[in-house]
């Protein structure tokens, strides 16, 4: 199979086919796309057949900034609505064997008028598949993840992900609640944040009670508000008024300050993070100071998108943190990604793991 689908954000299928063809243009592999506007959906066919399955083992799922998920398939169109899973199953017989199966849509309003056909399907075409041995009949994590993506009643895309470089939920979403208390729905995103950059396994140490943290432009405390669930102290800086009961807590400090201007007095700050609505030049010139200062381990920001050339706008924020981490000699770890819970921004991740003394001692 020639064919790379990519999941994305609806609206944002142009970026997401920009940067598809921008990673595989760097391994040297051709291709061209097909999407639609507002489909959440695009569709990368490389020129040589092979291509496909060597971009997806190649480029790690996780630089892949506007991709939910993906997967290597092929179109099965105009399928007889009595026989969907003879269909299916046909093109599936060459696929390896795999360890799970997922039957998805896209995240539109059509998808979601198709979500009974999936799952009314997805018990009878398990059981075909495993008939014909291309699914085991117990989810095994290390094998391939057989996809089935429901375009139309009578179309899907059909292929397979590798489960070491694909997201591990379903459709690419997770499945996050909005606390009755929070101060603001903008709290999922830092939710989801966590939830993305910190691997489960590490983040009893990393995202730890009695830690301190800083929120930049808190107001009124959306995630502030994951900061103190988290058991954290912080310093919550925002001209505007914080939600009461946050302050009654005890975890939080609210100075009334301007966020581009406050510094901590001491660099003992686990968390930094950041959700100002700014020019993403100007954040990322903000989040660079404190990483190169020592004044934050680890940093979460937001990067507001413009209308036009968000792909190259991100890429570009990104280099420049890389280029002068890299002049200064801060060793780091970088992430970003558009989250669910984003819209016109993208979530950034930054892990200072060592900062030359000299540069700011």
């Amino acid at each position: 199979m020639s064919c790379i689908v990519i999941y994305c954000r609806a609206g944002f299928e142009n970026d997401a086919a920009a940067e598809i063809t921008h990673h595989a243009s760097n391994l040297g592999v051709g291709g061209y796309v097909k999407t639609k506007p507002n489909s959440a959906l695009v569709a990368y066919h490389c020129y040589s057949h092979d291509e496909a399955e060597y971009l997806i083992k190649k480029i790690p799922f996780k630089d892949m900034i506007f991709a939910r998920q993906w997967f290597i398939g092929t179109q099965v169109a105009k399928m007889p609505i009595d026989d969907r899973v003879g269909s299916i199953c046909e093109v599936a017989k060459s696929f390896p064997l795999c360890g799970e199966l997922r039957v998805e849509t896209c995240d539109t309003n059509e998808g979601k008028e198709l979500s009974k056909l999936c799952k009314k399907i997805s018990n009878p075409l398990a059981k075909a598949l495993e008939g014909q041995e291309t699914l085991l009949r117990q989810q095994v994590k290390n094998r391939p993840t057989l996809h089935v993506l429901f375009i139309a009643s009578d179309t899907v895309y059909v292929g397979y992900s590798f489960s070491f470089n694909n997201s591990p939920l379903y459709m690419g979403i997770p499945r996050l609640r909005y606390p009755k208390d929070a101060p603001s729905r903008s709290t999922l995103k830092l939710d989801e944040a966590f939830m993305m950059f910190v691997p489960e396994d590490e983040r009893e140490e990393r995202v730890a009670s009695g830690m301190k943290a800083v929120d930049l432009g808190a107001c009124p405390g959306g995630w502030t508000y994951q900061l103190v669930r988290r058991g954290m102290f912080v310093q919550a800086i925002d001209n505007g008024p914080m939600d009461q009961a946050l302050m009654d807590s005890g975890q939080v400090k609210h100075y009334r300050e301007d966020g581009f201007k406050f510094r901590p007095e001491r660099r003992n700050i686990s968390w930094l993070v950041c959700d100002m609505v700014e020019k993403p030049s100007r954040v990322t010139e903000l989040m660079i100071d404190w990483a190169v200062n020592g004044f934050a381990k680890e940093l979460i920001f937001n990067l507001k998108l413009p209308m036009k050339k968000r792909f190259d706008t991100v890429y570009e924020n990104l280099q420049r943190i890389r280029d002068e981490l890299h002049e200064y000699g801060v060793k780091y770890n970088l992430q970003a990604k558009h989250l669910y819970h984003d819209r016109e921004e993208v979530t950034v991740h930054l892990q200072v793991l060592r900062v030359p003394q000299n540069v700011f001692s």
